[in-house]
């Protein structure tokens, strides 16, 4: 289950990426719900975390060409001591009590330029750091790292909200940039990309679109990705209502819902990294999707906070098996001078396309509620992967 925490570079990076990730959680948990007490409104929630996430689908091409052509540890240093900056900036602004939504905004936009850089080399630099033999293992285990934030940032947030407020979430936020950085002075990565004469930053990105359009399975789990993150996860920037107004559990509601999803999320990246690489990734793929799909039109239906809680398990096991499995084929599948701009595109779908998610969940929410958000989106992820299901047979025997 952690076998390529046996690779010295990985465990460093690991370790460093895991502490700092409950730190973001901290800082997601506590800007989201201090947002919503300034202006008590979904369409701002929305557009909050559409601004999160707007540059990286402007910007994240760009990122896999500078991923493609730059030492990937020299980026992931600037752009961690890039978002450690932004994140003391947002603590004393809210310490001061000088903080407006508009900051807020201001932040979230600076963070999502921070982003377009850091995912693509963020994920390409996992290949370097393990080889292709533990690349499943790594993958799943920084979905569980990642996972494993989920539960513990929120639950944390909800104590240091009470106890230091929330200029102190922040401030745990910058703090946390110090672990990754530490590790990433540590660590050594040999294979530095050559620049190849008479390649320009176009040329380089047509060719890394070009190879993806000629690749039908490539295109097809990219699409994936695509439509999960427009209409699938977009139930987060949700849940403050759904605590607020649907079940009414305040704060700590709030965190037990976002740590539950977390808790699904945690459980399903262990067992992928568990199974290694093991046989007939489709037929996984195609079920998982299929069962998130369905998880969230029970959650949107749900009335009782328990019950909601089990769904939401299903909800964070089946998005990070899904998502897990086409992060992992998409570095096997694609050869090594591609991988950055390929990556690329994968959390342009991923992270990129998420603030129009975000933003049409906010505006829709508006009209019509929360819930029928919510089912609306759960609606159109079942129909949409039954699709492809029917169009791509090959998917399931991948």
């Amino acid at each position: 289950m952690f076998s390529s925490l046996k690779v010295r570079n990985f465990r460093l990076y690991w370790l460093g990426m895991l502490i700092s990730l409950v730190g973001t959680w901290v800082q997601y948990f506590a800007q989201s719900w201090l947002m919503f007490s300034l202006t008590n409104s979904t369409f701002l929630l929305g557009l909050v975390s559409f601004l999160s996430y707007i540059p990286v689908f402007l910007l994240a091409l760009l990122g896999g060409v500078a991923a493609d052509r730059v030492n990937k540890r020299k980026i992931l240093l600037f752009t961690q001591h890039a978002f450690m900056l932004l994140a003391f900036l947002l603590a004393v602004l809210t310490h001061m009590k000088k903080i407006t939504p508009l900051q807020i905004m201001f932040i979230a936009l600076a963070n999502g330029v921070v982003m377009a850089f850091d995912a693509p080399a963020r994920q390409a630099v996992v290949a370097e750091l393990v080889g292709k033999e533990h690349l499943l293992n790594a993958v799943a285990l920084n979905s569980a790292a990642f996972n494993s934030a989920r539960i513990i940032g929120p639950a944390l947030a909800g104590l240091l909200i009470a106890g230091i407020g929330m200029s102190g979430c922040f401030y745990v936020n910058g703090i946390s940039f110090f672990a990754v950085i530490i590790a990433l002075l540590l660590i050594n990565i040999n294979n530095v990309p050559k620049a190849v004469p008479g390649k320009f930053l176009i040329k380089d990105l047509a060719d890394g679109l070009k190879f993806i359009k000629d690749n039908r399975i490539i295109l097809a789990l990219i699409s994936m990705v695509a439509v999960t993150s427009i209409f699938g996860v977009s139930y987060v920037v949700l849940m403050p209502v759904f605590a607020e107004e649907v079940f009414k559990v305040g704060a700590g509601g709030l965190g037990v819902l976002m740590s539950f999803t977390g808790i699904g999320a945690l459980v399903a990246a262990l067992i992928l990294a568990r199974l290694g690489d093991f046989k007939y990734k489709g037929r996984l793929l195609v079920s998982s999707a299929l069962i998130f799909s369905i998880s969230l039109i029970l959650f949107s239906f749900s009335r009782w906070f328990l019950f909601s809680l089990i769904i939401l398990i299903f909800v964070g096991g089946a998005s990070v098996t899904a998502i897990g499995i086409v992060n992992t084929l998409l570095q096997i599948l694609v050869p090594d001078r591609y991988r950055g701009r390929v990556m690329s595109v994968f959390m342009l779908t991923f992270a990129g396309f998420m603030p129009f998610g975000n933003l049409f969940a906010g505006i829709l929410a508006h009209f019509i509620g929360v819930s029928l958000t919510v089912f609306t989106g759960g609606v159109v992820c079942l129909i949409f992967f039954i699709t492809i299901n029917v169009i791509y047979p090959r998917l399931r025997g991948i």
